[in-house]
């Protein structure tokens, strides 16, 4: 076969060859390939090294020796191909192990092992690290139940065992639904007793009883019924036995809630029969080996009580009482388990043996029902135990005012180190003695600053507040000379309990002399100023006073501690406590025009036009660059109806020069009181020309013109406003300027210049509003609801949009899109009013006030509001109501809202009061109105 080359890819295949077969291909034999009804060949097995394989079918055909050869090259390749799995090499056996495994082969795989571990140890570090981060992110991601709930577990150390008794059990809360189980009770018949009985009597005369049957069946039947009746009268009589209390030898039984007692009654199971017995004997063999442990006997007592039986508990306790008598706690515990005169014999033997116990004395005296009988016993037990302060004390309440002066006396001499009884004596003494009183008092307990400050009171109390002070000083010198801490939180608590005590100049006294102890100098007026609204906030107005007065001394130069302590005079003061403290200001801090101006205000607020002026005047000698100085100047003589004087003033100010616009505003609005429309028109353009980008001043120019009838003029102004006022403030403007369109009649020409308008401030609810209101007042519900869908895309979160949603929204459609606005809005006003109105609108008076005054109370600057909850008052309030709302109002004095400012800012309206323009706006309002929508959907 040397140069014989095989020509294998046209030579046949051998018989049962398939294709790729070795490569884990698959094919399938047709009945060509096998020929027609033959036997399959006999298989031979050929062994190749460790493995077994079956060797490949015969030819099919004779064959010759061509065929024998063939047959033979492709024998080993059927033998690997269908030898058997090997357990020790797996499907690599005969392929190329030909040989044994022996000592080589051993050593290799030693050394392989070795090698392989060797790579292992050095990845392992790697691996962990890494699988230790795998499973802190998986952690992160989906922590466990307890992690999550770690912050909340950890506080449960600061419960109180009383909030852990509140806390309710688990409950299985499974929804599974069990099967119930029947259970059918019912009565045995009477022939099943009649038997059961006949049975019994056979049985007793065949033992030699004396029960015969009498009778016949019917007597039978009879007796086994009465024997029923009668078990039942024994269970009832011993239920009644257990509810009943022998009472000096008398059963008692509530006759009108025995049934109930009974009914109500706790079974006792056989589980709990044999763990009181269990108890029993236990607490028996404590009382036994140990008769003089008390914790014993007062346990056996209390389960003989627990199991009922009320008379072994008396027994045990009384045999406790005999094994240990100076106990007093078993003592305490036989009186509570004797009722009645026994109990005073329980409780005189007990003090006969600890006569030095408290408990007992207390325990006696409690027994007895007269106050004169308490207070035989209490001094009784004075002679034994003189030295204790809660019999002092329980005597002394039952005693008379004169009796209890005596009382005190010898109370003090026998405790001396007791502070409470020696302020009680020095409460009921007079001035002089009193004073004898604490000065032996503070001999006796020299570390006690309570008595100082009783000093203190007493002389105040007396009438001498000029010792206060001096009684404070000497006593922290004394206590810091004698070692006493000064803590600054204990004095501070102190005086505000001085304070309480009507004792204010002790309190202040308290403040002036330990306010600044411990305190860094940094620091030292932040803390003042905290200290003192935390007492306002605590309501120790007279504290918070005293610590601004302090505060003042330290920092005369702080304008901001004026203020604060002027506010507090507004609020818990008198007017001429105001005057006073601002004249102190403005002569500390003369720069200060907010001191001054604050001073101007409360002058007029009192009336006192002529001091206003004059602490005006003083001002701008002190501040003559200040503007606020002129414009409030002019405020006061504008309101005082002075229009001529506050022309003069404004004239003065424009000359000047160097004033801003809102001078010139000023100047215009009193030239449209008077009328002049020229002058007016004068001054606002001349205004303009000096600041073109002031929008009010272009609206102020719009509203001559449209007041005159000049259209055109009014809306070239708007268009000229546009061109050169910041976009920033220019809504006034669009909105000024779509107006006048709608009340020309072009709602075309006003629905394109919001268009225009909300292009370019696209997240303006303000223009989005006006929009919606354009349509719906031109009854084009459809287009407006679709620009509120829009807006609510726009601005989610606009208060005002949804509250205007809602008032649009069909009467079945109110409460759910109501709550849709209180969810979106946060609490925003204007939907909490709406919803108080359309509790109103539903008569629910409650919540329609709640509601209401909420809007009220997170706006106050806004007048519609108030308008609307002075309204409702009047329909469903009081005149108490009615007039609580009005001086809110006024304290609140609203700028803002739509109604209003159209009602404040008219002309005919001008220099009237908050009260006359809450009363105006009101009367226009209805319970059918709405607050944000001009009008209702038909």
């Amino acid at each position: 076969m040397g140069g014989k080359r095989l020509d294998f890819l046209t030579a046949k295949a051998p018989p049962g060859y398939v294709a790729g077969l070795g490569r884990g291909a698959t094919g399938f034999t047709t009945r060509s390939d096998i020929g027609p009804a033959r036997a399959a060949p006999e298989t031979t097995t050929t062994s190749f090294g460790r493995g077994r394989g079956k060797a490949a079918p015969p030819p099919i055909g004779g064959g010759g020796a061509e065929d024998e050869e063939d047959e033979h090259e492709v024998s080993g390749y059927g033998q690997i191909q269908n030898q058997e799995f090997d357990e020790f090499e797996g499907n690599d056996v005969g392929l190329f192990a030909t040989g044994v495994y022996d000592a080589d082969d051993d050593e290799a795989d030693a050394v392989y092992e070795s090698v392989a571990a060797r790579m292992d140890s050095r990845r392992k570090e790697r691996r962990e690290e890494r699988l230790k981060r795998s499973i802190e992110q998986r952690r992160e991601s989906t922590p466990t139940i307890k992690e999550l709930l770690a912050d909340v577990t950890r506080t449960l150390v600061e419960l109180p065992p009383q909030e852990w008794e509140k806390i309710p059990d688990a409950t299985n809360l499974s929804r599974r639904k069990k099967k119930a189980r029947f259970e059918s009770y019912v009565p045995p018949p009477d022939t099943l007793l009649e038997k059961a009985q006949k049975e019994r009597n056979t049985v007793l005369d065949q033992g030699g009883g004396g029960a015969t049957v009498v009778g016949g069946a019917a007597s039978s039947n009879i007796s086994s019924l009465t024997a029923v009746g009668e078990g039942r009268g024994t269970v009832l009589s011993l239920k009644l036995d257990r509810l009943s209390d022998s009472v000096s030898g008398l059963t008692v039984v509530d006759p009108r809630g025995y049934l109930t007692d009974l009914k109500s009654m706790k079974i006792t199971s056989d589980a709990e029969i044999s763990d009181m017995k269990k108890a029993r004997l236990l607490l028996k063999s404590v009382i036994q080996t140990n008769p003089k442990h008390a914790p014993g006997w007062m346990a056996a007592a209390r389960l003989e009580e627990v199991a009922g039986k009320i008379t072994a508990a008396r027994s045990v306790i009384h045999q406790g009482c005999q094994e240990c008598p100076k106990n007093e706690d078993v003592w305490l515990e036989a009186c509570r388990l004797t009722s009645g005169a026994a109990a005073k014999g329980v409780i005189s033997a007990a003090v006969k043996a600890i006569p030095t116990s408290v408990k007992l004395w207390m325990a006696a005296a409690g027994l007895e029902e007269e106050s004169a009988a308490k207070s035989r016993v209490l001094r009784k037990g004075l002679e034994f135990i003189p030295d204790s302060v809660r019999l002092w004390k329980a005597v002394v309440e039952l005693a008379s005012e004169e009796e209890a002066r005596i009382l005190l006396g010898r109370a003090t001499e026998c405790c001396r180190h007791h502070v409470e009884l020696w302020l009680a004596l020095a409460r009921l003494e007079t001035y002089d003695k009193a004073r004898v009183v604490l000065n032996r008092a503070r001999d006796a307990l020299p570390t006690e600053p309570v008595i100082w400050i009783a000093a203190a009171k007493l002389e105040e109390a007396a009438g001498n507040g000029s010792r206060v002070a001096e009684i404070i000083d000497r006593a922290i010198r004394s206590l810091e000379r004698l070692g006493v801490v000064i803590d600054r939180e204990y004095w501070m608590k102190e005086a505000e309990a001085a304070e309480r005590a009507a004792a204010a100049v002790t309190c202040a006294a308290i403040v002036r002399r330990t306010i600044g102890l411990g305190v860094e100098e940094e620091d030292k007026k932040r803390t003042l100023v905290a200290d003192a609204e935390e007492c306002l906030k605590r309501g120790s107005v007279a504290t918070a006073r005293a610590i601004f007065t302090r505060a003042l001394e330290e920092f005369p130069g702080k304008k901001s501690v004026w203020i604060k302590a002027a506010l507090l005079e507004k609020g818990h003061g008198s007017r001429e406590a105001v005057d006073s403290l601002l004249e102190r200001a403005v002569g500390c801090c003369p720069k200060a025009e907010v001191l001054w101006l604050l001073g101007a205000k409360e002058k007029w607020l009192a009336g006192d036009i002529d001091g206003a002026r004059a602490i005006l005047t003083a001002a701008y000698v002190a501040i003559p660059e200040s503007e606020e100085i002129w414009l409030a100047a002019f405020k006061l003589e504008f309101e005082s109806r002075e229009p001529e004087r506050a022309r003069i003033l404004l004239a003065k100010a424009r000359e000047r020069g160097g004033c801003s616009e809102r001078v010139w505003m000023k100047s215009a609005m009193v030239e449209r009181e008077l009328g002049k429309v020229a002058e007016e028109r004068r001054l606002l353009e001349e205004g303009l020309k000096r600041f073109p980008g002031f929008h009010k001043l272009w609206l102020m120019l719009g509203q001559l013109e449209e007041r005159t009838g000049n259209l055109a003029a009014a809306r070239s102004v708007y268009e000229r406003a546009l061109e050169r006022c910041d976009p920033a403030t220019s809504t006034p403007v669009w909105l000024a300027a779509a107006e006048l369109e709608e009340k020309g009649g072009g709602i075309a020409k006003a629905r394109a210049l919001l268009t225009t308008a909300r292009l370019k401030k696209k997240e303006d609810p303000e223009l989005w509003l006006a929009a919606i209101r354009a349509e719906a007042r031109a009854g084009k519900w459809k287009e407006a609801e679709a620009l509120m869908a829009k807006a609510l895309q726009e601005c989610r979160r606009s208060g005002i949009l949804w509250a205007a949603s809602a008032e649009m929204a069909p009467r079945a459609q109110r409460k759910a899109r109501s709550f849709d606005a209180v969810k979106n809005s946060e609490q925003d006003p204007f939907v909490v009013a709406v919803v108080g109105k359309f509790f109103w609108q539903d008569r629910k008076v409650d919540k329609a006030r709640s509601w209401i005054k909420r809007a009220v109370a997170a706006a106050p600057d806004i007048g519609d509001f108030w308008a609307v909850l002075y309204r409702f008052e009047q329909e469903h309030g009081s005149a108490e109501a009615i007039e609580e709302v009005v001086e809110r109002c006024k304290a609140a004095e609203p700028k803002h809202g739509e109604r209003w400012i159209r009602v404040s800012k008219a002309v005919e309206n001008a220099h009237q009061g908050v009260e006359f323009v809450l009363g105006k706006v009101a009367a226009g309002f209805r319970r059918d109105d709405s607050i944000v929508m001009p009008s209702s959907r038909p």
